[in-house]
């Protein structure tokens, strides 16, 4: 590892220093533990754990029988978190995911009112299949998911911390289904695509999860720990060719910013808060991969992962078979010269 210049006093730069290379050892922890639970998909464990490392939440597109609700539920017991999970109906109500005010009576007859918390009060939220749910309970997410509290009956109750959601989503079967709006999909810091598993991968898969013993997840940091890392990356140097990377990278996927492509194939690009998430997330990838400051190669990496979800394609683009994907990595590609 290099020496970095943070900008710092030198006693506080040793402090940085010292401090990363704790957080270093402990995800590499983490990787291990998950690695012996989860077999392949490095990509698809990596990006998901950037988007916890970061603070944030993170949403899971692929076929069923994936290992997706493993992923998660072998995550929370690796970081230390309390976890639920809720399987996401077309008759899911908001107060099943938020919680419920019930009436009690006293020895004495008085009566009173008691919230009850719904599974929304974890640290780590499974939301299994949330394009399952009607559009009202979806919703419910958006106030917990941004905010950290809820409110029920105008009563404010706030959520654990730290807080995140992992969310489900298949992206075959459509009947029966609504597709979370924009605002609720720009919650998330990032869309993990969750492809097939590699041979070697799913060899592995159909030797050690068929027998009589099956590996059982362990844990390898506690949620304040999980805290004081998130915190970390948020003190983490940006050199200024890094900022101007994700600012030119995310002001070109607008449509009437200059770029010919976009103009010609995106109807509507990425807000500040996609942005926000590719500081966060390029921090956490460079850390992940131990360095103590990002570089624009992890701009690039995480391009498609912090965007896809924040564009959509005009009905032209679409008529000609242009896919998102194929656009950002237009965007995302060296400039030549």
């Amino acid at each position: 590892m290099g020496r970095i210049d943070t900008g710092t006093a030198p006693g506080d730069e040793k402090a940085m220093i010292a401090a990363a290379e704790q957080a270093l050892e402990d995800i590499a922890s983490i990787r291990e533990a998950v690695s012996e639970v989860i077999f392949g998909q490095e990509s698809v464990v990596e990006r998901t754990l950037l988007a916890v490392l970061s603070g944030g939440h993170a949403l899971l597109v692929g076929v069923p029988g994936l290992a997706k609700t493993k992923l998660v539920s072998t995550l929370g017991t690796v970081l230390g978190l309390s976890a639920n999970r809720i399987q996401f109906t077309p008759d899911l109500m908001p107060s099943d995911i938020l919680g419920s005010e019930v009436m009690d009576q006293n020895e004495a007859g008085r009566r009173s009112f008691r919230f009850v918390p719904g599974p929304v009060f974890t640290q780590l939220l499974m939301a299994d299949e949330i394009n399952r749910a009607s559009p009202r309970t979806q919703s419910a997410l958006l106030q917990a998911m941004q905010e950290y509290h809820v409110t029920v009956a105008g009563a404010r109750h706030d959520l654990p911390r730290p807080f995140h959601v992992l969310a489900t989503q298949n992206p075959l079967e459509q009947e029966g289904t609504y597709p979370l709006p924009e605002a609720q999909l720009d919650r998330f810091l990032m869309q993990v695509d969750v492809p097939y598993p590699e041979m070697a991968a799913e060899r592995r898969i159909l030797m050690e999860t068929t027998g009589v013993n099956e590996a059982e997840p362990r844990a390898a940091i506690d949620a304040v720990r999980l805290a004081s890392i998130q915190s970390l990356i948020r003190q983490m140097p940006v050199p200024e060719t890094v900022v101007d990377a994700i600012l030119e990278l995310v002001r070109s996927a607008r449509p009437g910013h200059g770029n010919k492509t976009t103009d010609a194939h995106v109807a509507w690009g990425p807000g500040p808060r996609a942005g926000q998430a590719m500081m966060l997330c390029a921090r956490a990838r460079a850390l992940y991969d131990g360095r103590l400051a990002p570089s624009v190669d992890d701009v690039r990496a995480l391009a498609e992962p912090v965007l896809q979800h924040r564009m959509a394609l005009t009905f032209a683009a679409r008529a000609e078979g242009v896919g998102i994907r194929d656009v950002i990595a237009g965007l995302a590609a060296p400039q030549a010269g």
